[in-house]
């Protein structure tokens, strides 16, 4: 389950709202937020979450580009640029190769610049194409090719993912098919 970031939720000391986003570097405030009763009573989340996995994008970005890049069949053209962040994604619908910095433009990407391109179902549809692509880049890692880069990919993961899961289950998931 991923818990898009917008979702507004109680998650301060003083009890005002703000977006799950805000407590992520405190698991245990997220937690809370989601498992409070008023998260239970408005549906939107049946049980609180018992396992976390957070990445940053500088970690995919490293994980990708430790790997050599990874193959992934994006879904339509995406075109988007902000100058203030230093933000530039130009990316061509199909099958290709993406090194780090473009898979962090195709994972950030919401909408072309005109908008006349965008996921159907907003922030769920990219949430959505996130978890494929999070499958995806899994079962790369695990690919016989890259057991020479073992190292690399270990010091990438360490420095930027923070999960409570065990090496095994995150093994037993990356080795599911994805769906």
């Amino acid at each position: 389950m991923n818990i898009p970031r917008d979702t507004m939720c109680n998650n301060t000391a003083t009890g005002a709202s703000k977006k799950i986003n805000a407590p992520t570097a405190w698991i245990p405030a997220a937690r809370a937020a989601t498992s409070s009763r008023r998260a239970r009573k408005s549906k939107r989340l049946m049980a609180p979450p018992d396992k976390y996995v957070i990445v940053n994008f500088d970690g995919i970005a490293a994980i990708v580009d430790a790997i050599g890049g990874v193959d992934y069949d994006v879904p339509f053209d995406m075109k988007y640029d902000d100058p203030s962040q230093n933000l530039h994604i130009d990316l061509k619908k199909g099958q290709q190769p993406l090194d780090g910095k473009q898979t962090v433009g195709f994972l950030r990407w919401r909408h072309n610049n005109d908008y006349t391109v965008q996921y159907t179902n907003g922030d769920e549809g990219r949430v959505e194409n996130q978890q494929k692509f999070l499958k995806a880049l899994a079962g790369q890692v695990l690919q016989l090719k890259n057991v020479t880069k073992i190292r690399s990919i270990a010091e990438a993961v360490f420095k930027n993912v923070k999960t409570d899961f065990s090496a095994g289950e995150l093994l037993w998931m990356a080795c599911r098919p994805c769906r």
